[in-house]
């Protein structure tokens, strides 16, 4: 198995990968023994994450390692794999940032951990989600880089189930944890894009 070094894209992805990976193990063993007060992990919650792991990186694995999906392989301009390159590495940079702000109060599924506190400073400041939004824009880079229907959009397809199912669950529980100081919280800031009372973006 090799990886196509025609497409510097295919490269580009693959560390990038390892960066993201590398961002999400080494923040999940600093919290991997707090003890959670709440927790919503669900079949739905493990349906959605196991979808999100198809896109993300089963099929650009499959794509990378096997020609079992060139048939989907499409020609694009040159310029193309650079933007998705430069997003890439904004959508690192945000989500590295995320971690580093949430600190010990993210956990990868719906819970609340002890003594949880209410981020809302740094790049929570004015965006509740800004790890969705990296996710985001992360999905539409791997769309750009690797050269193929299936596993360059995959990402994107599988994990919007996931942010627009999970994240009205996700504020439920916000507001079940921090009560007024949430709903405040949310007048103050969107989703996913900076602004004043965007509950919906």
């Amino acid at each position: 198995m090799s990886i196509d070094l025609q497409h510097p894209g295919n490269i580009v992805f693959l560390v990038g990968f390892a960066v993201y990976i590398g961002i999400r193990r080494e923040f999940g063993n600093r919290v991997k023994s707090d003890k959670s007060t709440i927790r919503r992990i669900d079949g739905l919650e493990k349906g959605l994450l196991g979808i999100v792991m198809i896109g993300s990186l089963l099929f650009p694995i499959l794509y990378l390692f096997t020609p079992l999906f060139r048939f989907a392989d499409y020609p694009r301009p040159a310029f193309v794999p650079w933007i998705g390159a430069a997003l890439m590495l904004f959508a690192l940079w945000m989500f590295w940032r995320s971690h580093v702000d949430l600190g010990r109060q993210w956990s990868i599924s719906l819970e609340v951990r002890e003594d949880h506190r209410l981020i809302t400073h740094g790049v929570y400041r004015s965006i509740r989600h800004p790890m969705y939004l990296a996710i985001w824009l992360w999905s539409l880079a791997q769309g750009l880089l690797l050269e193929n229907w299936l596993a360059g959009w995959s990402a994107l397809v599988t994990f919007a189930p996931m942010y627009f199912i999970r994240t009205p669950r996700e504020e439920a529980l916000m507001l079940e944890a921090f009560g007024t100081d949430y709903r405040d919280y949310m007048t103050r800031s969107g989703r996913i894009l900076p602004g004043s009372g965007q509950r919906g973006s």
